[in-house]
């Protein structure tokens, strides 16, 4: 395909910025679910999972954290719409050498969430250094990737290697 014929999508006419109309769309059930892995030292591991970082317990304000990230993305990242979110679920798993953060959006709206399970996964990440980094200056986030999207018109798409 030529480049010169693809609908750029947030350029008008005049090759101006702009945030796509999605007024024609009909509002339908969305989700999508973004996973960050966080590479931690066994110290901080063992630190998590016995409840004794000097900051607090750290599950529940990484959940905070990424809640307010997926509500607050039309904030973050230009363009996006602002959503009326119906959900956003947290799970986090310690393992001896990493932190794995998953977070589920969902809304019923004209427009996916996609971008709000992304940014509440890497703020999610963000705030486990923040909060760890008295104990691993060298932590790394790996990954931030979305593993799940549905509805709107192109349907369900499952990264390949996503597990349910």
């Amino acid at each position: 395909m030529n480049p010169k014929h693809i609908e750029l999508t947030h350029l008008d006419g005049e090759g101006h910025v702009r945030m796509v109309d999605v007024s024609a769309k009909e509002p339908t059930h969305r989700s999508a679910r973004a996973e960050a892995i966080v590479r931690i030292s066994r110290e901080l591991a063992d630190r998590i999972r016995t409840g004794s970082l000097a900051k607090g317990p750290i599950d529940d304000v990484i959940r905070i954290a990424a809640i307010t990230a997926a509500k607050r993305t039309d904030e973050l990242i230009p363009l996006c719409h602002t959503l009326p979110l119906d959900a956003v679920d947290v799970s986090i798993e310690t393992f001896d050498d990493r932190v794995r953060i998953e977070v589920c959006v969902s809304t019923t709206s004209r427009t996916g969430v996609e971008m709000e399970a992304l940014v509440a996964a890497s703020i999610g990440a963000l705030t486990l250094i923040d909060m760890g980094k008295a104990i691993d200056r060298w932590m790394v986030i790996e990954c931030v990737r979305m593993l799940e999207k549905r509805g709107g018109r192109s349907g369900t798409l499952i990264a390949p290697d996503a597990k349910p």
